[in-house]
């Protein structure tokens, strides 16, 4: 039987697929990597770090594996990271991560020299301290002994593509969260590239998804096991190919994913740009399609900080019981009635994306009283993620999209609770499919198509994914979610200049 495989670079570690033509995964594998955050708002990775893991998570997947069987290998990642390379293919620094927030300046220098208007009409979108040109001006102002060495720019998962492949590529759904590509025309937007003066050769050719970009060195072959000459894909950005992963790729599909970061994802045949520049507007990893989409930067790392900082006890007792410390913690926020009792929390805790393009924005929780315990904490968390992604599902809305269908997908749409949470906040019933892997799924079935297996993506998602729960919004909560994500709304605009002086304290403290 012929398998495919996909490998996702993530925030948190490098994860490996092995997926039979069937759509079965047959073994998977994960190995973590650290974050450093050397300032405030600050986040960088290694490299090697990702080359380290994603070497490890083949080995482990391949271990008896029939591999004469693997017929190729699509790759995703994290989005808008800034790899920099110098002529002889070494890395000259820690990647700039796409949470990393220390381009504001570079940004509003950026569109004061150009105009918004002028980014819209380039690139689809306004330029945003997490995307990748304004980290690469940072870099000239800031590091210009590195700027006067860089050869070539490279997203995280293009990095490991070099690495297997000896080639340099990546795809456009990818390439679109750079600042630096035409979505609309889906190619590199030279106007951006000359009004930012950075040289076009350090970019790579773009690719559709499933399109072959290398195959397998020698080498790599050595190193991982993988059979020399294998066939490797484009893949896409990490969002396109979970979409690609969970089949939202039809008009009317729309998903929300609660991974570290929280995204609302939406299908479409053409190119769909807001002149406001509130969603994002990309090339999809499907050939030829387009999406939009809002992102809110912690979503379940909003969760993910507070078993950390908060739930010290529920992490003691997962290592006592081999549970997962978020099942303690959302155990406790079963106990606490909807709308946390008007405990409102703002999930700002890296800044903000969608729908406030904010660097400065804090988290916060609102309305606390002596009345409100563990509990009412941990359930305002999840509904403050919630309320977040509503925030993009409310964009699309106004976009004028028909939404026929919202999966839920992530880490975070394994948790009931969350899921009724989320269906009775977006008012809507929200569906999960069979599929789990996210990302390095889709990046296997864009695989799987580029070598033949499927002859559309469509098709490969049509033989591979199906719906297996529902949650009905309950009509008793939707009318009491309305009322706190009014006030949730109400909260951003009033303490913005808060925002703002904190951050100036703290940048001058």
């Amino acid at each position: 039987m012929a398998y495919v495989m996909g490998i996702d670079v993530g925030t948190t570690g490098s994860k490996t697929l092995l997926v039979d033509e069937g759509g079965e995964v047959i073994a998977s594998a994960t190995v973590e990597y650290p974050m450093y955050t050397p300032h405030p708002l600050w986040a960088q990775q290694d490299p090697a770090d990702w080359w380290q893991a994603t070497v490890e998570s083949i080995r482990r997947v391949l271990a008896g594996a029939d591999v004469s069987e693997v017929k190729g290998l699509g790759l995703t990642g994290q989005m808008h990271g800034l790899v920099l390379l110098d002529r002889a293919g070494q890395v000259l620094r820690p990647c700039i991560m796409w949470n990393d927030q220390r381009t504001g300046p570079q940004c509003a220098a950026i569109t004061k020299k150009l105009g918004f208007d002028k980014l819209i009409e380039w690139t689809a979108n306004p330029v945003l301290p997490g995307f990748t040109a304004p980290k690469i001006v940072w870099v000239r102002e800031n590091e210009p002994q590195v700027y006067a060495r860089a050869a070539r720019v490279l997203l995280p998962k293009d990095f490991i593509r070099y690495k297997l492949t000896g080639e340099f590529a990546t795809d456009k759904a990818g390439a679109s969260g750079t600042s630096l590509f035409n979505v609309v025309g889906r190619t590199w937007s030279q106007n951006m590239i000359e009004a930012l003066d950075i040289p076009a050769q350090w970019l790579s050719p773009s690719f559709e998804g499933p399109e072959v970009t290398g195959v397998i060195s020698s080498h790599a072959a050595e190193l991982t096991g993988l059979p020399e000459g294998l066939l490797v894909t484009a893949g896409g950005g990490d969002q396109a190919a979970q979409a690609v992963g969970t089949g939202i790729v039809r008009q009317g599909l729309v998903s929300a994913t609660l991974g570290t970061s929280g995204v609302v994802f939406a299908h479409t045949d053409e190119p769909q740009v807001d002149p406001q520049g509130r969603l994002h507007s990309f090339c999809h990893a499907v050939p030829g399609k387009w999406h939009v989409m809002g992102v809110m930067l912690s979503a379940g790392g909003s969760f993910r900080w507070f078993r950390d900082a908060l739930g010290r006890l529920e992490k003691a007792a997962a290592g006592l019981t081999g549970r997962d410390p978020y099942e303690y913690l959302t155990a406790e926020a079963a106990r606490a009635p909807v709308g946390s009792e008007g405990l409102i929390f703002l999930p700002y805790l890296t800044g903000e994306r969608t729908p406030y393009p904010d660097p400065n924005a804090r988290g916060a929780f609102f309305g606390l009283t002596v009345r409100h315990d563990k509990p009412h904490l941990v359930r305002a968390v999840l509904e403050g993620v919630a309320y977040g992604l509503r925030d993009s599902l409310e964009l699309v809305r106004d976009f004028g999209l028909e939404i026929e269908q919202v999966r839920g997908s992530g880490g975070g749409a394994r948790s009931e609770l969350w899921r009724q949470i989320l269906a009775d906040v977006f008012a809507t019933e929200l569906v999960t499919i069979n599929v789990t892997e996210g990302a390095a799924y889709g990046a296997a079935l864009l695989a799987g198509v580029g070598t033949g297996i499927y002859s559309s993506v469509e098709e490969a998602c049509d033989a591979t994914i199906r719906v297996v729960t529902s949650t009905e919004p309950k009509s008793e909560h939707v009318g009491l979610y309305n009322a706190y994500y009014a006030v949730y709304r109400s909260l951003y605009g009033a303490l913005k200049p808060a925002f703002d002086t904190v951050a100036q304290v703290v940048a001058t403290a």
